[in-house]
């Protein structure tokens, strides 16, 4: 399997995270963002989304959301797991997985593609292009607050966003908390506690070695 990546975007940052915790080793080739290399034929021609990342089975089977890869390479690789051995513990980790998503990392796109001069013409991800709509920036910003004090008032009763122990969920939360800092210029406010406790905790979690 191949895993196609940019390791400094938010969508495969939170895939590097899983892989590096589990110490998996994957065949990795970087695509250049920045460049805008995924909008290339070379490219587009293995994974028509335009979207990174994406991982390519040796069937030619091809996955291009970060939870399905998440998925499968947990079930390929299940030490260390991330997403749970019960359950109730699978269930609320996809709960989490998918409520960041939604209520964050959408939040946090939302204001960087609607606001940055780079996305001109360019506000969704895709081969298909369309305008920003500056009002969706400010829109952005104050869903990614509003969502930032759910999760420090989520976090008042245990030391991990799904429970009592770490796993894909905080990961994602590190993830759109380092997305935020610099696409959307917000930060967790000094008196979200719980959210900046748990932050210190999640980073050592992350850090530990098995």
């Amino acid at each position: 399997m191949k895993l196609y990546t940019f390791d400094s975007a938010p969508n495969p940052a939170r895939l590097k995270m899983f892989i590096d915790y589990k110490g998996i080793a994957v065949d990795t080739q970087q695509i250049d963002m920045g460049k805008a290399a995924q909008l290339d034929a070379s490219y587009t021609e293995v994974v028509p989304e335009a979207t990174l990342p994406a991982l390519v089975l040796e069937d030619g089977t091809r996955l291009t959301e970060v939870i399905a890869i998440a998925h499968y390479l947990e079930a390929m690789h299940p030490n260390r797991p991330l997403l749970g051995t019960t359950p109730v513990e699978r269930g609320l980790i996809l709960n989490w997985n998918h409520r960041i998503f939604n209520t964050l990392f959408m939040a946090c796109a939302e204001a960087f593609r609607n606001g940055h001069p780079a996305y001109a013409g360019r506000a969704l991800p895709g081969p298909q292009n369309f305008e920003q709509i500056p009002a969706l920036a400010e829109r952005g910003k104050d869903r990614l607050m509003t969502g930032l004090e759910m999760i420090n008032a989520e976090l008042a009763d245990r030391p991990f966003i799904a429970g009592e122990q770490f796993s894909f969920a905080d990961i994602d939360l590190l993830a759109v908390l380092s997305f935020a800092k610099w696409a959307a210029k917000t930060e967790p406010k000094e008196d979200m506690s719980h959210l900046h406790a748990w932050r210190q905790r999640a980073a050592e979690a992350l850090r530990s070695n098995p």
